[in-house]
């Protein structure tokens, strides 16, 4: 739970999954542990055994949640299917972070604490120097440099934008059509910061340190590359032609 104003607000983790049965018990038991939250696992149809796994912890632990959907359709599609869900549950704070411990569960008290005076907490990577372990120095050059072009051309002040660990007031979130954004990846990280900035959020970046846990294996190949180039230039025109509003405009 998370206190705003004197009241107790309802915090779930959600965290979308693919193949991840050697982390899922780990990574579900450590947010568990981190705070007083919620979790909900958005899973592909993990051919794993995955989404088996998070149903037989469910039988003895209410605080867990499944969305298992048919197949692997994109990590924008689960995440917005997630936000989308949880919304419907009445909570009010809502995370989103890696399985894999990239993202440090001991983190989730300080998104926590933040979210009760802003709308949007970034964990960033790049917000106190450059906090990043395990990735070769091509791909932390690229991640960086679409960062500052993302920056440049939008006009956000966010340092880094593409990162993945974020913490929602679930009422700012609410003024966003879900239904409208069909970007993945990076791409959709940038999109929901944009979006959210626009819609006036109080945004608040806050430094983690991101540990690339893949044994090398990158997830940023030239098409999440290309969409997120080209995504900043799509969001700028609709935002001059007035495409892009928000749920109460």
């Amino acid at each position: 739970m998370v206190r705003h104003k004197g009241l107790l607000m309802k915090a779930i983790v959600i965290i979308p999954t693919y193949n991840e049965l050697d982390n899922i018990d780990n990574i579900i038991t450590a947010v568990l542990h981190a705070a007083d939250v919620h979790i909900m696992i958005v899973d592909d149809n993990s051919p794993d055994g995955t989404s088996d796994r998070v149903t037989e912890r469910m039988k003895t632990d209410s605080r867990i949640h499944l969305l298992k959907r048919p197949g692997k359709m994109g990590l924008g599609t689960a995440y917005c299917e997630g936000f989308a869900k949880a919304l419907g549950m009445g909570y009010e704070v809502i995370m989103e972070m890696d399985a894999d411990f990239s993202h440090d569960p001991q983190d989730i008290p300080r998104f926590l604490k933040e979210i009760e005076v802003n709308d949007l907490v970034i964990g960033s990577r790049y917000s106190n120097g450059v906090n990043v372990v395990n990735w070769p120095l091509r791909r932390l050059i690229l991640s960086y440099g679409a960062n500052v072009y993302t920056r440049i051309i939008t006009g956000m002040p966010v340092k880094d934008a593409t990162g993945g660990f974020k913490c929602f007031r679930a009422s700012m979130l609410s003024t966003i059509d879900l239904n409208d954004i069909h970007s993945n990846g990076y791409a959709f990280q940038i999109e929901m910061n944009y979006r959210l900035w626009k819609a006036g959020a109080r945004i608040k970046e806050i430094p983690i340190v991101f540990i690339d846990r893949r044994s090398g294996v990158s997830k940023m190949s030239k098409n999440i590359v290309y969409e997120a180039a080209f995504l900043v230039w799509k969001l700028q025109f609709m935002w001059l032609f007035g495409k892009i509003k928000t749920k109460n405009q």
